[in-house]
């Protein structure tokens, strides 16, 4: 996952060139102002014990506060315990989740839906080289690399590179968006941003409790990638189909065999959707034709807004 591995067609598989000139189309978008304690860029505030760090504020004593953080002054002049709580810059992290399972590699207009999540996840990168973030990748599926946060732009280097690589990965494994989390374990929780970018058909009911807990971590956004058979009803007519080298015509005519036929289709669209609906993510859906960046910049937008 780490080498380029050769330049794609953009369509089938990813182009590296492509995801490296993502990064002007980046520069020029204007970015909203997330919520931040700091002034400079790609530092985010979080409230922690700790000597040698900004003096933020105090609150009352609670159990199992540390004794050596308790503020004498103010429980002098109050009578009653009260702890200093304190500041701590840490640099941003952005981690992707990449679903990389066969069911992605379909498209039939433009291009695949794995091309079109890689053109995402590389805008991912590029955004957070901006604001001066490290990137990271956890891909799950036929592919179950782990990419650990790095910074700038050879963070951003090697996070494309990693897209591009068209090594043979597990054909056929399947990994549930459970499993993956599971997997991903602590390198998940260290992220102040999570970006899942999948066409839902890895999500199982464990992934909620998962997705339940992550979100007391990070700000997690959806990123749901379909095909326009999966995102709309069909029009009427004929529509050849290949998969796993077989060649097959579907003729679709009447409105209530299209209407199945894209809910049969989008299924886990559907379901993915519905999760991060329940748990209050933030969520967006495209097809394989339009150009993600819009929606990235609204799923890596200001923390907090959904």
């Amino acid at each position: 996952m780490l080498s380029s591995g050769g330049d794609g067609d953009g369509r089938v598989s990813v182009s590296l060139s492509e995801l490296l000139a993502l990064r002007a189309r980046v520069a020029r978008v204007a970015l909203p102002t997330r919520e931040s304690r700091v002034a400079s860029a790609g530092q985010q505030s979080s409230r922690l014990y700790g000597r040698g760090m900004d003096y933020a504020e105090s609150r009352a004593y609670q159990p199992g506060d540390d004794v050596r953080r308790l503020d004498w002054r103010l429980t002098a002049r109050s009578g009653k315990l009260h702890t200093k709580l304190f500041q701590e810059e840490r640099e941003g992290r952005v981690l992707v989740l990449l679903d990389t399972h066969a069911s992605m590699r379909f498209g039939t207009r433009s291009r695949f839906k794995s091309v079109q999540a890689a053109r995402a996840a590389a805008m991912a990168a590029w955004l957070a080289v901006r604001a001066g973030e490290r990137i990271g990748a956890v891909a799950f599926g036929e592919r179950t690399h782990i990419l650990r946060p790095q910074g700038g732009t050879r963070g951003a280097l090697a996070f494309c590179g990693a897209l591009a690589d068209r090594s043979a990965g597990a054909e056929g494994r399947s990994e549930s968006l459970s499993e993956a989390l599971l997997r991903a374990g602590r390198l998940v929780r260290s992220a102040g941003r999570v970006l899942l970018i999948s066409d839902g058909l890895s999500c199982d009911d464990l992934a909620r409790g998962r997705l339940l807990d992550l979100r007391r971590h990070a700000d997690i956004g959806v990123l749901i990638v379909g095909d326009v058979l999966e995102l709309a009803t069909a029009p009427v007519g004929r529509y050849p189909l290949e998969h796993d080298g077989v060649r097959r015509e579907v003729v679709l005519q009447a409105e209530r065999q299209r209407r199945e036929f894209q809910q049969a289709l989008g299924a886990g669209q559907a379901r993915l959707a519905a999760l991060a609906q329940a748990l209050g993510l933030r969520q967006r859906t495209i097809d394989t034709v339009v150009d993600p960046l819009d929606a990235v910049v609204g799923l890596l937008g200001a923390s907090g807004q959904r």
